[in-house]
């Protein structure tokens, strides 16, 4: 196949995988009677027509981002993290432990510790798999899928059992002290200028931000980054190197463990006050799609966490003010990771013919 220019593969592949799943799209809305146009304009309105539209889609975004990075560190050592639903929840859980420990005074002090008991407790559910992964030869896809399913059920247990204030019957801990709220953007001088109603986005979106610039740090710019690399393009050039298998396998998960139990400071911390029985929201699943979108890549990973973002609420809107099936949100999500991920080699292989002469015209 022929190797396509960088601009291409990272701008042009992605927005005709994009240009296909929105006529995709548009085949199946009117295939049950529904007006594509009509629909793109309550999602364009919905999830980006008003500060207050973007202050949802932001705070999906900002979920997104955590579930992409991860999958992305995990993925440049070549491993394939599907467990960032568990990771997340088990995230939740140290947040919940560590804002139900004592009556936090402010938001200040109560974050930092809520991260630390997020990326702690996702980094130990992924050290399970990873070392499964690097002493036993257990397949990581296999485990973490597993372990997905283990979080959920020990979440169910730890609510209704342990976590459950007394008299209350939903499975759902005790609200967190008022000291752990975390100011919206409607709250933060100068952007509450722009967001004058309450929204869900919170600091958080700029914590993710921040991920993703130390995620291109790491990954980047410094010597484990380029082992991890390494050890993703070829393990056995890496061990030829001196890179330790066991060493990246490790890190590599339970950093990519750690960035989606952080995702919990968002919705659990942010916007519930309390740990809920779905912690996670399906962000651990939406995130594979995002890091394929991204390409991998930090910035890839913020834009693509946006467009999901812009899919997820403007498929809500058009539960709430159309006729169309909210559900069709999961079949445009579902199309999009099918041409950027299933299909994208194919996507890959039309523009090899449009760039073959240009390329091979260059070579001579």
């Amino acid at each position: 196949m022929v190797k396509l220019p960088t601009w291409a593969d990272v701008i042009l592949v992605p927005l005709i995988s994009l240009l296909l799943a929105a006529i995709f799209s548009a085949i199946v809305l009117l295939a049950i009677g529904q007006s594509p146009m009509e629909a793109m304009k309550v999602m364009v309105e919905g999830a980006v027509g008003s500060p207050y539209a973007w202050g949802y889609t932001l705070y999906y975004a900002t979920s997104f981002m955590f579930t992409g990075l991860a999958v992305t560190v995990a993925f440049h050592g070549s491993l394939f993290n599907i467990g960032g639903e568990g990771q997340a929840q088990l995230g939740g859980l140290g947040v919940a432990l560590v804002c139900l420990s004592i009556n936090w005074p402010h938001w200040a002090l109560a974050l930092p510790a809520a991260m630390i008991g997020a990326a702690l407790f996702g980094a130990a559910w992924a050290a399970i798999p990873a070392y499964l992964q690097a002493k036993r030869g257990s397949h990581i896809v296999i485990t973490t899928i597993m372990f997905n399913y283990i979080a959920a059920a020990l979440m169910i247990h730890i609510l209704v059992n342990v976590l459950r204030p007394a008299g209350q019957m939903d499975p759902a801990s005790a609200n967190f002290p008022e000291g752990t709220n975390l100011p919206t953007l409607h709250e933060i001088p100068g952007l509450s200028l722009i967001f004058t109603k309450q929204v869900p986005a919170n600091v958080t979106f700029f914590i993710a931000l921040i991920c993703a610039y130390l995620v291109w740090v790491l990954l980047w710019r410094t010597r484990l980054g380029y082992e991890i690399r390494a050890f993703g393009k070829s393990e056995k050039a890496a061990a030829y190197a001196g890179i330790s298998s066991f060493k990246i396998i490790m890190v590599a998960m339970l950093i990519s463990g750690a960035l989606s139990g952080l995702m919990a400071i968002n919705n659990v911390m942010g916007e519930s006050g309390r740990l809920l029985q779905n912690a996670s929201e399906g962000a651990g699943f939406i995130g594979i799609a995002v890091a394929l979108m991204g390409r991998n890549h930090p910035v890839g990973v913020i834009l693509a966490a946006i467009l999901f973002g812009f899919l997820f609420q403007g498929g809500a809107e058009l539960g709430l003010w159309t006729s169309i099936p909210i559900e069709l949100r999961t079949v445009v999500q579902g199309l999009v990771i099918l041409f950027t991920g299933a299909l994208d080699q194919m996507v890959r292989m039309m523009l090899g013919f449009v760039f073959r002469p240009s390329l091979a015209k260059g070579a001579a």
